[in-house]
């Protein structure tokens, strides 16, 4: 019989950004976001809308898939990122987000975002060790955009 060894206290991290809601080609408006980690949810971050725009709910998804589109276009489905590209103008991390047929583009500051990840939820919990800190008996949270209003 397995021994069930009870998982450490949760810890977690929060980073607040002015994230810049994409309304054209060369139109923004900032909007405060909440990126967010837990331990006991090791695989997720969550971004949440705060302020005017907090109908636009949390979405969670994978802390690997906001690493990796650091470094190139990553996701599919509702959730996709790009990074910097100075070639074309645009110095921050774009975010697509999509569901109840709309899609929503963030760009955020991609150095705040990286320094976070590297010295916040690297520590944490680094990546690939999330397994152990994974609690099976409980349904898994959805990875996409789960608003919540």
């Amino acid at each position: 019989m397995p021994t069930h060894h009870p998982l450490p206290e949760a810890t977690s991290t929060d980073l607040l950004l002015d994230a810049g809601l994409v309304l054209g080609e060369r139109d923004s408006v900032d909007v405060p976001v909440r990126l967010g980690y837990r331990s006991d949810d090791p695989l997720a971050v969550a971004l949440e809308f705060l302020g005017p725009a907090a109908q636009a709910g949390v979405w969670r998804f994978a802390r690997d898939l906001l690493w990796e589109g650091l470094q190139k276009p990553s996701g599919l489905g509702d959730v996709r990122i790009w990074p910097p590209c100075p070639c074309h103008g645009r110095p921050h991390l774009r975010i697509m987000l999509r569901g109840h047929g709309a899609v929503v583009l963030l760009d955020l500051p991609s150095r705040q975002v990286r320094r976070w990840l590297r010295r916040e939820t690297f520590p944490l919990v680094p990546p690939g060790s999330e397994g152990p800190l994974l609690d099976w008996s409980t349904p898994p949270r959805q990875l996409g955009g789960d608003a919540q209003a």
